[in-house]
């Protein structure tokens, strides 16, 4: 599975790394990732060498489009799960934060090889006045295989949002939270927020 979520990297996130101004009001699930993959080549045109080359201002593209319409602290609470409602609240800003630097240097060179060419989006067949909503979506291969990737939404005042992404139903946010807990009960969230904010302040370096 690890393999295959490193093959499928540059296209998993489009969403995240996708959406322009405005892309939040977006009225359905489905329109909201319709017009991430439409629109996400025109972000990068042009514009791959030097971004590539310059990881400063990558990460300031990525931040400036992602940041808005990425449900950070909804995300980091199921992520951390249990640890969430125990954690104090500086420790859960902290998390959020970290976290969330964390998603975006792991996956910002990925951006750069993006295509949308292989994306198929399935018709939405959720209730869109619920609170959450999956898109469903297809990711072809080089090979020609077709692997399913899901777009987990939650639903906000000012429209949709981001938080989960599922490949052939291995959930990144149930990875994280296996991965943390387990860090958390060898050491301490204290230490996992420290160790997450060292990386991000060495990635920058």
């Amino acid at each position: 599975m690890g393999f295959m979520l490193r093959r499928l990297r540059p296209s998993i996130f489009i969403v995240l790394f996708a959406l322009p101004p405005g892309i939040a009001q977006a009225t359905s699930p489905n329109e909201f990732i319709e017009e991430a993959v439409g629109l996400l080549e025109v972000q990068l045109d042009g514009r791959r060498e030097d971004l590539a080359n310059d990881k400063e201002a990558l990460y300031a593209l990525i931040d400036e489009i992602l940041l808005p319409r990425f449900d950070r602290r909804f995300a980091a609470g199921q992520v951390l799960a249990r640890h969430w409602r125990t954690a104090s609240d500086e420790q859960r800003d902290r998390f959020v934060d970290a976290f969330y630097t964390t998603l975006l240097h792991r996956y910002a060179e990925g951006l750069l090889e993006f295509s949308n060419v292989g994306v198929e989006i399935l018709p939405f067949r959720g209730d869109e006045t619920k609170k959450l909503a999956t898109v469903k979506t297809f990711v072809r291969l080089e090979d020609g295989t077709k692997v399913p990737v899901n777009y987990t939404l939650v639903s906000r005042d000012d429209g949709w949002r981001m938080f989960d992404v599922t490949i052939e139903g291995v959930s990144y946010v149930r990875n994280f939270r296996a991965e943390f807990d387990a860090e958390i009960r060898a050491t301490s969230l204290e230490q996992v927020i420290m160790r997450l904010e060292e990386e991000a302040i060495g990635d920058d370096g």
